[in-house]
């Protein structure tokens, strides 16, 4: 079997990249050829904000693309359906790392939003398979009429780090983009509220840098280290004693997945889409979106109590090699696949 994925990214930290990259990597393990399609092997207008748009309107016109027949074509997110559509294979699916249009109206404003719902209702009917990677992007999409197969995020359990970064006695972590959606500068502002020997390492890159630098300038406890390699950034993940993800808009998060598999408490926002992993007390704790008071309050309690959260890391640790490996995860899309090809020919 001969498959084309497709999608924005395919390298680094982000959930998108790490899922794109697992899956061609199993895939190509199991005998198939597969081609990645990605903005790190396709031009990119060096416009702020415009990457993905770019990515789809100039991935389109390559030729393995315009040319190239493949059996399956397996685009991940919205910004990847162009080419999806204009590409040579008899079956052609899409994955959904989340609900497009609420992060379009977040990002744009409820005018956007609404033009990105119609796009929905009415772009998404010509493929043949829909897949989600939480059970609110499905619920959500199926809302709207459409039939979506559930194959969750997961984890590659082979690549967790056996040894640790551990910069500071006490360290919590962010890792992810510095934009709007992901809430940093409400941690900053929290974590700036609290006394504690704790130091907070922010971890990525993002167009909203120099301003949550400017948040961070007199507390020299927190800490900007940049784009790490992903293999990195576990190891900083391993070595810290709190994950903090305070996310406005998310997917279902691979980073919370990864420090449940590595046993490091997790401390989210409480989205509907966090609240999938974690329930709060159990396999993790929780605050109220966008809340700067209740995310210190929670920071306060948290980093008092780091001796009592071994009983929740277990539980989450737990949670991951139950249901979210991908190992069982690349067999769901291989049956899916087969699923489809079959209807496809009959």
């Amino acid at each position: 079997m001969k498959i084309l994925i497709i999608s924005p990214k395919s390298r680094g930290i982000g959930g998108v990249a790490s899922h794109v990259s697992e899956l061609a990597s199993l895939l190509k393990k199991r005998g198939y050829e597969v081609r990645v399609l990605s903005s790190e092997n396709s031009p990119i207008i060096p416009l702020r904000k415009m990457k993905n748009l770019s990515f789809a309107l100039f991935s389109a016109l390559k030729l393995e693309i315009l040319s190239e027949k493949y059996d399956i074509a397996h685009a991940h997110n919205m910004p990847s359906i162009l080419p999806l559509r204009v590409s040579k294979a008899e079956t052609k699916i899409l994955t959904l790392h989340g609900v497009y249009s609420k992060q379009i109206a977040f990002l744009h404003g409820k005018t956007f939003g609404q033009i990105a719902k119609h796009i929905e209702r009415r772009g998404l009917l010509w493929i043949n398979g829909l897949t989600a990677v939480s059970k609110v992007v499905k619920n959500y999409y199926e809302s709207l009429g459409l039939k979506v197969e559930y194959i969750p995020n997961a984890i590659n359990v082979h690549k967790l780090p056996k040894d640790k970064i551990k910069l500071y006695d006490i360290q919590v972590v962010y890792i992810g983009r510095l934009s709007k959606e992901k809430g940093v500068d409400i941690l900053i502002k929290a974590f700036n509220r609290i006394k504690t020997d704790a130091h907070l390492l922010i971890i990525g890159k993002g167009y909203l840098e120099n301003y949550l630098r400017k948040l961070a300038k007199n507390n020299e406890k927190i800490h900007f280290l940049g784009y790490l390699e992903h293999e990195k950034a576990l190891k900083v993940i391993a070595g810290s004693d709190l994950l903090v993800l305070p996310s406005l808009y998310e997917g279902l998060s691979s980073v919370i997945l990864e420090a449940m598999a590595l046993k490091v408490p997790v401390l989210v926002s409480d989205i509907e889409e966090n609240r999938e992993l974690v329930k709060h007390n159990i396999t993790g704790l929780l605050f109220p979106k966008g809340s700067i008071r209740g995310l210190s309050k929670a920071l306060e309690e948290a980093l008092l109590n780091l001796n009592n959260l071994k009983k929740i890391a277990d539980n989450a640790y737990n949670l991951v090699m139950k249901e979210y490996l991908w190992d069982v995860v690349v067999e769901k899309y291989i049956k899916f696949y087969e699923k489809l090809s079959v209807a496809e020919n009959l």
